[in-house]
């Protein structure tokens, strides 16, 4: 994944403080919490936010978030993940 030259890298830590990110290069999407992780499956697939990244840097993306989603939420994973 790449530094993204949108994105003031240390907002998310600001906001979210020393936690795991979906994103880990850019500190987007927090996935520390069912609330984060949800919001972060959420906006990754919304295009004015997917559009940023490669589609490989979204399957990487996207793999984190249902790996946290696995372990914090439901062992089947998002039901949406099928898809």
């Amino acid at each position: 994944m790449e530094k993204r030259d949108d994105v003031y890298k240390n907002r998310g830590l600001h906001e979210y403080g020393d936690v795991k990110f979906a994103d880990s290069v850019n500190n987007k999407y927090p996935i520390d919490t069912e609330e984060h992780i949800r919001a972060a499956w959420s906006y990754i697939h919304m295009p004015r936010n997917y559009d940023k990244y490669s589609p490989e840097d979204v399957e990487t993306i996207e793999n984190r978030i249902i790996k946290a989603w696995k372990e914090k939420i439901d062992p089947a994973g998002p039901p949406e993940a099928d898809k």
